[in-house]
């Protein structure tokens, strides 16, 4: 069996590897702020980028995401502990990270901008319940320990 070549659109991902720590809060919660750890690694072939999240809040899910080449474009198969799978479109270019998912009703997308030396990341997820109207969700802060 011969094994397929490490798809270039891959390449940016190396940015996330390793170790954060998060901070986030939620307009659900205003006065509190959610602690975690996201660890990212490549799954052995270097062909998907294994994301594991964790919070120290129970209303806070902790997940795992897949990142992977689909259709010839980044995306992303997110899966969390109450359940929910969705898959989301991905972009890593010039120190911005995106992600995105358009459903009626529930559509999402996140902007991430790497800031200082590339050991931290702003992040805000936005929600559009009517494909119109963005509101904010939930802002998150990942920092290399």
């Amino acid at each position: 069996m011969q094994s397929k070549a490490k798809d270039p659109k891959l390449e940016p991902l190396n940015a996330l590897l390793g170790a954060w720590v998060t901070e986030a809060t939620h307009p659900a919660f205003p006065s509190t702020t959610v602690h975690g750890q996201a660890d990212f690694e490549w799954l052995e072939g270097e062909r998907f980028l294994l994301q594991r999240s964790r919070t120290d809040h129970l209303d806070f899910p902790d997940s795992l995401i897949v990142y992977g080449v689909e259709s010839d474009e980044l995306s992303m198969h997110y899966f969390d502990s109450r359940g929910v799978h969705r898959v989301y479109g991905v972009s890593l270019q010039d120190g911005v990270w995106r992600m995105w998912r358009n459903a009626p009703g529930f559509s999402q997308r996140f902007l991430g901008t790497f800031v200082g030396d590339g050991n931290a990341i702003e992040g805000l997820w936005m929600l559009s319940r009517d494909d119109t109207t963005w509101d904010d969700d939930l802002r998150i802060t990942f920092r290399r320990p």
